[in-house]
């Protein structure tokens, strides 16, 4: 029988959710324990004294910040906020092949309405494409996490490439603190991307953009590029981030968290439910009801409705078996086969538990940005 937490809509499709003796579940007590490490609404104090670390760090640079851009509401508001407040914005986006019109038109007004320095790196379609599929056929519940890897690397070898010392990031923990291995798992975990290509498609990964823990600790520890997530710096409301965009610039806003992509969209709002039995939009509700921004009614009434509807399914279908050159009933098999985990392809899970521990624990004495 589905349990769910009296307080969020976290329930046990998480097999690893356990519960209070007031029916609250582990979650929610996670949120309140780590809020004071990974947010700070102090503007003086914190988010002034944080621009002020990033401009003193870009001296001597063309930039002071990368900022990877989406067409979304995080990274487009987390844009807006870097350059009001002096910052000299290299705005990057990583085109996939799936952006939607609304992303495109998002990121335009953007860049027109701002002016800001902006490129694209365009992934190498066929490889990206085989690599998706491979995802696909491996069964895991994890086949976004090549677009936030390649999105990672890109923004990491950019910075290194030309001597920015700050990578902004749009993850906020307000509205992103909920995070499941066995929902999704492995966007740092270049081993487990690479293995799961390998035996899905029998070759080795050539142009795909990646990182290595290596890597990642020589560019922190002896380059000295920073990831900072400016959005906990602020008592960041996503409707008010949306409301702002739309007056400022004529952003228009989406449905659904990462509906921006096309690909995200059909993956979060059919693949997922229908293959997994996971529903994304609880752990993102979920974080919003413990940041106060929505009821937890409110929560139930949009689970009550399909994460996608039937004709956005079919359209998004078509689209995807034209791209991936699929026919229906290889796509339907795929779907029927046996739901796998991470666990079962070669991975690094204990070293990236490690080093976020690590990056945590600096957190609490204030030696890594939050």
């Amino acid at each position: 029988m589905l349990r769910i937490c009296t307080k969020c809509v976290m329930d046990t499709t998480d097999p690893n959710i356990f519960f209070d003796s007031e029916g609250i579940c582990n979650h929610c007590h996670r949120y309140n324990d780590t809020l004071k490490i990974r947010t700070s609404f102090d503007k003086i104090k914190n988010f002034d004294e944080q621009i002020n670390k990033i401009k003193k760090r870009g001296l001597g640079s063309t930039y002071d910040c990368i900022v990877g851009i989406s067409g979304g509401v995080d990274s487009s508001y987390l844009l807006q906020i870097a350059l009001k407040n002096k910052l000299r914005v290299l705005a990057v986006h990583v085109d996939n092949g799936w952006d939607s019109e609304l992303a495109v038109y998002n990121i335009r007004k953007l860049v027109e309405t701002t002016g800001v320095d902006y490129v694209t790196h365009i992934l190498d379609w066929k490889e990206f494409r085989d690599l998706q599929i491979a995802f696909l056929k491996g069964n895991t519940p994890d086949g976004e996490i090549p677009t936030d890897h390649a999105i990672d690397a890109t923004l990491w070898r950019l910075a290194d490439k030309y001597g920015v010392k700050t990578i902004l990031s749009g993850m906020n923990f307000q509205t992103e603190a909920i995070s499941i291995p066995g929902w999704a798992y492995g966007h740092s975990d270049y081993t487990y991307i690479h293995d799961v290509y390998k035996k899905n498609m029998k070759k080795k990964l050539k142009s795909f953009p990646y990182y290595t823990l290596i890597y990642l600790w020589y560019l922190t520890y002896i380059k000295g590029i920073r990831i900072v997530s400016l959005l906990n710096y602020i008592n960041y409301d996503k409707e008010s981030a949306i409301k702002e965009l739309t007056q400022e610039i004529n952003w228009r806003p989406y449905d659904g968290k990462h509906y921006e992509s096309i690909y995200t969209r059909f993956y979060l709002g059919y693949i997922l439910p229908t293959k997994f039995n996971i529903d994304l939009r609880k752990a993102h509700l979920s974080d919003l009801i413990n940041s106060r921004q929505i009821t937890r009614r409110e929560a139930l009434n949009e689970l009550d409705q399909p994460p996608l509807s039937m004709d956005l399914v079919s359209k998004d279908l078509k689209y995807l078996l034209e791209k991936f050159e699929l026919d229906k009933e290889e796509f339907d098999n795929i779907i029927k086969s046996k739901p796998m985990s991470f666990r079962d392809y070669a991975n690094n899970y204990q070293l990236v538990q490690f080093a976020r521990s690590t990056v945590n624990f600096l957190r609490r004495f204030n030696l890594y940005p939050k």
